[in-house]
């Protein structure tokens, strides 16, 4: 079984797993208590907050560990926010932020706050000129990933970090994706990170903040962790953590090169291998070992099963394969096709093969989940006038976009085809076939049930 899905999780790093067996028997004691199983464990867990701090540049007294990553993020926005309340309570984020950012911002906005969302390009990238405009003089607190987890792009956020210190608003950096391959660059303020993004244990966060920045922790607090992470550590965990992040730091450079040359390779065949495939995310300022693409025509959830039969582990940010029959807020932002999406994230070490493997079995995936769906329904073409209509209200991604596709040859050049739709993916979806065949999206109109989207053949 290959595993493709390091984005999400990263398989357990040796050198955590034998740090973690280690330290089962000489950190279990109160790191708080003067005797010597506590003084043990507190050697232990100072030691591990000095190799953390070193690999994310920053003072070992600004860091403190958490219970996961989301806790981070939600922790740091949220002490950042009321640190600076007397500033203000406007808040800004990407519209590609992590769902632990955004709903952080709802929770801000539902208590009275103001949030501003900064758009991104096709690529997933923020223009730093946006975060500068959306500065205002009640800013509390910016906040910007560094990397996509989905689509891989990474962020200006060395650009950004310096628009908001020139306005004197921190900068909040959620760094899971990236961290493992290297420090965040710039003059950021908070960071928050997630180890098994990197190969260490689950259930272990960092939240760094830099001297300086007005932080309030909210909540009960305890004395542990500077008040900022209430709770006994779990030493084993860090100790674990801290000991694979130096380690996959030290084969960062050669790792990342191998796999930034797989990952090529993804994105430069699966478009002759498979037809109708948008490949997305910034082709140039991207992660290492992620790979994003996304297939007309394709459900989601059973390209997603027939990978898995044939040995593949991937992930997706198609509407196909949720449960809210929503796509990805990433790729809604981005403004690219939703449907039959699939995120390749390599994980250390990935073999070659592998990927030569996954690259002969995709085609024909696709091709069988595309010959599942079958043909439209017969009868879901009408006329109105001039105007082709297809019914596809109650169906489900992709069979609105397919049909449609099935019909655009019925009409003459500058004749127009409306698609009844109340599958919220067709939102994007529609839009984004047509960028993809040259054909202008018209626009939408609500309709007597669902939404219209009106299409004009140009081609």
């Amino acid at each position: 079984m290959a595993y493709f899905d390091a984005a999400s999780a990263a398989p357990l790093h040796s050198v955590a797993r034998q740090a973690l067996l280690a330290s089962l028997d000489e950190g279990w004691a109160d790191p708080a208590r003067l005797y010597r199983e506590g003084r043990r464990a507190r050697m232990l867990l100072d030691a591990a907050r000095e190799a953390a701090a070193e690999a994310v540049g920053c003072r070992a007294d600004e860091l403190v560990f958490t219970s996961s990553g989301t806790r981070a993020v939600h922790a740091g926005v949220a002490g950042a926010l009321a640190g600076r309340r007397r500033s203000g309570r406007h808040l800004i984020v990407s519209a590609v932020e992590h769902s632990s950012v955004l709903h952080s911002a709802e929770v801000h906005e539902a208590d009275g706050g103001s949030v501003t969302q900064v758009p991104v390009d096709r690529g997933g990238a923020v223009d730093p000129a946006a975060y500068g405009d959306a500065l205002r003089g009640d800013t509390a607190l910016a906040c910007l990933q560094s990397a996509n987890h989905e689509v891989g792009t990474e962020q200006p956020v060395a650009a950004v970090a310096e628009l908001c210190r020139e306005a004197g608003v921190p900068l909040l950096v959620d760094a899971a994706q990236s961290l493992g391959w290297g420090p965040v660059a710039g003059d950021w303020s908070l960071l928050a990170a997630s180890a098994h993004k990197w190969g260490g244990p689950s259930g272990v966060g960092l939240l760094v903040v830099r001297k300086g920045v007005r932080f309030s922790a909210q909540g009960p607090v305890d004395e542990r962790e500077s008040g900022r992470a209430a709770g006994f550590e779990n030493i084993p965990a860090i100790v674990a953590a801290a000991a694979s992040l130096r380690a996959v730091r030290a084969e960062a450079a050669g790792e990342a090169a191998r796999l930034r040359e797989l990952t090529e390779r993804i994105r430069a065949r699966v478009p002759g291998l498979v037809p109708d495939v948008e490949v997305v995310g910034d082709p140039v300022r991207r992660l290492p070992g992620v790979v994003t693409f996304s297939c007309l025509y394709v459900d989601g959830e059973a390209l997603l099963h027939e990978l898995d039969r044939e040995g593949f582990s991937v992930s997706s940010g198609s509407s196909c394969t949720s449960s809210t029959l929503t796509p990805s807020h990433v790729l809604r932002a981005m403004g690219v096709l939703s449907e039959g999406n699939v995120r390749v994230s390599l994980p250390l070490g990935a073999a070659e093969e592998d990927v030569e493997r996954f690259l002969e079995v995709l085609p024909r995936a696709v091709a069988a989940v595309r010959e599942k769906l079958g043909a439209p329904v017969p009868g879901a073409v009408v006329r109105e006038a001039d105007v082709l209509v297809v019914d596809s209200l109650g169906k489900r991604c992709p069979i609105p976009v397919i049909e449609l596709a099935k019909v655009i040859g019925d009409v003459p050049v500058g004749g127009l085809v409306r698609v009844l739709a109340d599958d919220e993916a067709a939102r994007l979806d529609i839009p984004a076939w047509c960028e993809m065949r040259g054909q202008e999206y018209v626009g939408e109109e609500p309709a007597e049930q669902g939404t219209a989207y009106t299409v004009r053949r140009v081609s």
